[in-house]
């Protein structure tokens, strides 16, 4: 079980917090969003990688090297952390790389909610949360139930929609996850997701909750650009038949959304509801960012078929600030200097203890 965040920041100058960030998915803007609010920074690298996030020095001001993400998980690297009085800031890579085993066990303060990650490994529990936060979701089924038109079959994990797949029929899923089995891919049928494919618009909502000054704020949106899903617009269907190909959804890119405002209040809503359900499910809830995945219908129903319960790639796209962060705070405002806010903020009311865990 995760330490008590007391215990956490013991030894810590928690007047001075630096904010440390594996380089990956979207550390160069937690970085930059660090150093607009102050805070010392810290980037965990592979030796592999080391050459490219020194192109960026001017926003490290330590790298502690590593030569494999698991490394995190040593002692003296996480001595390391701790005498720099690093906070961990998770990202999609952390979990994926690292492994949840390490994450849960790590002895370094986490910003965010970490108990929340094992349900986001976990696709069931990842929809039961989502049910019980009163959000709208497609359909759900087991690994060779019947249903009408298209499933999608999801793995669990931050995998940037890598092994996802479409199907026509329950024999089609079951030939689908029986492959990915044999390829070592997932371990059997209890580790992927069956659902409803909802024909839409996809959409991507990022929020921020804040313990610290007790409120939601919508920060932006975007939708995600799909190899081949998105390639596959540009043929008809005798090219397609031709040339054999099945969609894939590998996310190679982000593309940035602005709401038609009366659909607001409804994101708005379900942010709300999120909150609150990890709030009565995870104590003490929610902790800064997360983001609600979904598709709009024709009709205008928002149905979420996932989240990710800390800061996504999307947001990668706002590093000036989104529309909507600039009306909470009338200047440039990324996720990444969101985070960093909440921890200076945190730091000076001496409430640090409140946003990690």
């Amino acid at each position: 079980m995760p330490v008590e965040p007391r215990r956490l920041l013991e030894g810590y100058d928690t007047r001075s917090p630096a904010v440390a960030v594996l380089g990956s998915h979207s550390a160069l803007q937690i970085l930059h969003g660090a150093r607009a609010e102050g805070l010392s920074t810290v980037l965990i690298v592979t030796r592999d990688r080391l050459w490219f996030y020194e192109q960026f020095s001017h926003l490290v001001d330590r790298f502690v090297v590593v030569d494999r993400w698991p490394d995190l998980c040593r002692d003296d690297v996480i001595s390391e952390l701790r005498r720099f009085s690093a906070i961990l800031v998770p990202h999609g890579s952390l979990v994926e790389y690292v492994g949840i085993g390490c994450v849960m066990e790590l002895r370094l303060p986490v910003f965010g909610l970490r108990n929340l990650f094992e349900v986001e490994a976990d696709q069931r529990r990842k929809m039961g949360l989502l049910r019980e936060a009163g959000i709208e979701t497609p359909k759900q089924f087991r690994v060779g139930e019947g249903f009408k038109g298209l499933a999608i079959v999801k793995l669990g994990g931050a995998k940037g929609g890598r092994g996802y797949f479409l199907a026509r029929t329950p024999e089609e899923v079951v030939k689908g996850v029986d492959a990915l089995a044999r390829s070592g891919v997932i371990r059997g049928p209890e580790n992927v997701l069956v659902q409803e494919y909802v024909v839409g618009a996809p959409l991507y909502v990022h929020f921020f909750y804040s313990p610290i000054l007790g409120r939601l704020e919508l920060m932006g949106a975007d939708i995600r650009y799909e190899s081949n899903a998105d390639g596959i617009g540009r043929l008809t269907p005798k090219y397609l038949e031709h040339l054999g190909i099945e969609p894939s959804f590998v996310v190679v890119g982000n593309i940035p959304v602005v709401l038609r405002e009366s659909l607001l209040p409804k994101v708005m809503r379900f942010g709300q509801g999120f909150v609150e359900a990890t709030k009565r499910l995870l104590p003490p809830g929610i902790i800064g960012p997360f983001c609600l995945e979904g598709v709009v219908t024709e009709d205008l129903r928002f149905l979420v078929f996932e989240f990710s319960g800390r800061i996504v790639a999307g947001t990668n796209l706002y590093v000036q600030g989104s529309p909507y962060s600039q009306l909470y705070w009338g200047e440039p405002m990324s996720m990444g200097r969101r985070i960093a806010r909440e921890i200076r903020i945190a730091s000076e009311e001496g409430r640090l203890g409140e946003v990690v865990t």
